[in-house]
């Protein structure tokens, strides 16, 4: 039998994130880099940046991916697990490209992947395995070796990420004033995507139409108001809704807003609510901005006490399920069966993304996927 700790096939793990600015020099060259394509002018993206230059021009996501990546390489170091960790964003330093390029130089051949979305969409996992493709294939022109990259499953549901989450709502819950607990609503947000997007997520066959987006959060819900109504004895009454909405008014994004929800509410009497950002793996600018800043403003505008629960971050659970996948896809690839963790109805994610997973507008060569390249 192997051993459990051996992480063969994999040489390497890569964190793969988003990126985020680290200062106000940054903040339009970043915003450039996620527009591009897209003909923003610079004073638009001066706009859309007001966010980041409210906190020094600085998103939080750079340092807490730091706190990740310590708590990975902690956790790998005292299991045994002989894997060195990389990192690499989309749209920031330290870039995918450029860290892919000190991989293979560091002889790097077979590269497991963690990307910084736990769910099914275009945005939270295509989109990345495209830039991936896009990454591969500058190597590649560049004579240097190609690297195998393999992502790892999504993790909404896996125990060491929806824990965490139903102590940050418990947290929350005591944190109310004591006479408004008990009548507290639970809000669980996410970021809105447009509706088209929503409803072409995920595999095909595994939701009917799709809706593997919407579904995924649901499930992760259901669970952390089962697990809080079991520690506290209450059930709460909970829903789903969305924040961070970017696009163009007339194309119809996922619904309800959170102010929109807060202020509804509110009107119903409702005498609190938690506020849970289950679909964020860390505190990074649109739960800082978003839930922190706006939502919370409007809560106090409507006199309405409110908590924001703690997002996942670099807990140690987390790091724990992160050395788990790695070590199931790891065991999956030499022909074992592992053991494949997940909470809720819907079970265990795919390894590998079937053809027409979440598929984009224009198609894109993307890795680690059926229907991409390098796998």
């Amino acid at each position: 039998m192997s051993d459990l700790r051996e992480p063969a096939p994999y040489d390497a793990l890569l964190l793969l994130s988003f990126g985020g600015p680290e200062g106000p020099d940054d903040v339009v060259p970043f915003l450039a880099n996620v527009t591009r394509g897209r003909g923003i002018p610079e004073e638009r993206l001066k706009e859309v940046g007001k966010h980041y230059f409210l906190f020094g021009g600085v998103s939080p996501i750079n340092g807490q991916n730091r706190a990740l990546l310590d708590a990975l390489r902690k956790d790998f170091a005292d299991h045994g697990l002989d894997l060195p960790v990389y990192w690499g964003n989309r749209n920031w330093a330290p870039y995918l490209t450029d860290t892919l390029r000190e991989m293979v130089r560091d002889g790097r051949r077979r590269v497991a992947v963690l990307a910084t979305s736990a769910y099914a969409s275009y945005s939270g996992c295509r989109q990345y395995r495209e830039n991936l493709a896009e990454s591969l294939a500058a190597l590649e022109a560049e004579g240097l070796p190609v690297p195998r990259v393999d992502k790892l499953r999504h993790y909404f549901n896996h125990p060491g990420f929806v824990e965490p989450m139903v102590d940050g709502v418990i947290a929350s819950l005591a944190g109310l004033p004591e006479n408004v607990r008990a009548g507290a609503h639970l809000a669980f947000t996410t970021h809105s995507i447009p509706t088209a997007a929503a409803d072409s997520s995920g595999p095909q066959e595994a939701h009917g139409d799709g809706g593997a987006y919407v579904a995924e959060h649901l499930d992760v819900a259901r669970v952390i108001v089962e697990a809080v109504r079991e520690r506290t004895g209450v059930e709460y009454p909970w829903q789903l809704v969305y924040q961070s909405r970017s696009g163009a008014p007339h194309i119809p994004w996922l619904e309800p807003d959170i102010c929109d929800h807060l202020e509804l509410l509110h009107s119903d009497g409702v005498p609190a609510v938690v506020m849970a950002p289950i679909g964020f793996v860390s505190d990074h600018m649109e739960v800082l901005y978003d839930l922190d800043t706006e939502a919370t403003e409007k809560a106090a505008e409507l006199g309405l006490p409110v908590r924001r629960s703690a997002t996942v971050g670099a807990d140690p659970r987390f790091a724990a399920a992160v050395r788990e996948l790695v070590l199931e896809r790891a065991a999956a690839e030499q022909g074992r069966d592992p053991q494949r963790c997940a909470l809720g109805a819907l079970g265990p994610s795919h390894d590998l993304c079937p053809a027409g997973c979440c598929p984009a507008r224009a198609p894109r060569p993307a890795a680690a996927g059926a229907d991409g390249p390098y796998a």
